[in-house]
């Protein structure tokens, strides 16, 4: 018996080397600009989210929106989806979704006596994962491969995802009714965990006047495509981080391991998506090289996801927050980042 897809073989697109690339970093800013835009015209008063969000896209990470339910998580994920033309799915996860729906499956063909792979919902360029954590943990630990590797694995057979590949999962606080919490290893592949926090009065007034009648969301238009996103995303991954911005970069993550007010530390995972998150930071900011201020920016969105807390009170009083903080604020910046 032999497998094959609905589509024919799946093949990886070709490499294309970041030198030979005419992209310049005033290209990635524009784009990355009119998603800005694009995505603001729908989410209000959120304009360090959306930024946050552009940047996991074109560091070719992973998102999650961790708040309570009806704060704009969903319509984040779709209003970014919306503004880049490219294949979008949408996963409801729920607590009977199997790993089958996700990845997929090989049915075999009674009339040509073979095996055929029919495409699960993550073979797509933007992935929403609606509620990630109401899902039962092994449908949950079928992203892992995927997000990890970029590639899916069914009955031994390994098939590739084109790029850009984002997955933007929401979930909801972990003490709501009915929710599963995300193993560490699952945590550990997105890139970062942002909060949408609740609106300002000003900016809720101005969502019941706009959402009031039709949702902005229908009348959003894309701005860029999938080819234009993953060009961008290769000319970011060569914004240059100097070998001093690198230790500084180990230095923090390391300081979470030996720290006292943390039971886990950050993985070295976390060092590799803290480096290309400031990258791609800088491009958004014009500059062709990461300084300091971009790593800083980013520390929270990137590590809080990733450690956990002492049980000393004292530790629990002041946050995950305070004590990455405090972490940064005891680690030396280089002088010379350049």
């Amino acid at each position: 018996m032999s497998f094959t897809t609905e589509t024919g073989p799946v093949t990886p697109a070709p490499v294309t080397s970041p030198a030979d690339d005419p992209t310049t970093i005033e290209d990635v800013q524009q784009v990355a600009t009119a998603i800005h835009q694009a995505v603001a015209s729908v989410i209000e008063g959120k304009s360090e989210v959306i930024r946050t969000a552009v940047v996991v896209l074109f560091a070719g990470g992973h998102l999650l929106l961790e708040d309570v339910p009806g704060v704009g998580k969903t319509m984040l994920a779709k209003a970014l989806a919306r503004s880049i033309d490219c294949p979008m799915r949408r996963i409801q996860f729920t607590p009977d979704l199997l790993p089958s729906d996700v990845t997929g499956v090989s049915v075999f063909n009674q009339d040509s006596r073979t095996f055929e792979f029919r495409r699960g919902a993550i073979f797509a360029n933007i992935v929403v994962g609606d509620e990630i954590n109401r899902a039962s943990p092994k449908t949950q630990s079928a992203l892992l491969e995927c997000m990890e590797e970029g590639q899916v694995t069914v009955d031994g057979q390994t098939y590739q995802l084109k790029a850009p590949f984002l997955v933007m999962a929401t979930q909801n606080p972990i003490e709501m009714e009915g929710t599963y919490p995300l193993p560490e290893a699952q945590r550990d592949r997105f890139m970062t965990r942002i909060s949408m926090g609740y609106p300002t009065p000003t900016a809720e007034l101005e969502m019941l006047d706009v959402h009031g009648g039709a949702s902005p969301l229908e009348r959003l238009q894309p701005v860029t495509d999938g080819d234009t996103v993953a060009r961008m995303a290769r000319r970011v991954s060569a914004v240059h981080a100097s070998p001093a911005l690198r230790q500084y970069i180990v230095d923090i993550v390391g300081a979470t391991r030996g720290s006292k007010a943390l039971r886990l530390g950050a993985s070295p995972r976390a060092s590799l998506h803290l480096l290309r998150a400031a990258r791609a930071g800088a491009a958004l900011d014009g500059r062709d090289h990461v300084i300091p201020e971009d790593v800083q920016r980013l520390i929270e969105p990137v590590l809080a996801h990733r450690v956990i807390l002492s049980s000393d009170n004292q530790h629990l009083h002041r946050g995950v927050g305070g004590v990455l903080t405090e972490i940064v604020r005891h680690v030396a910046v280089p002088s010379a980042a350049r």
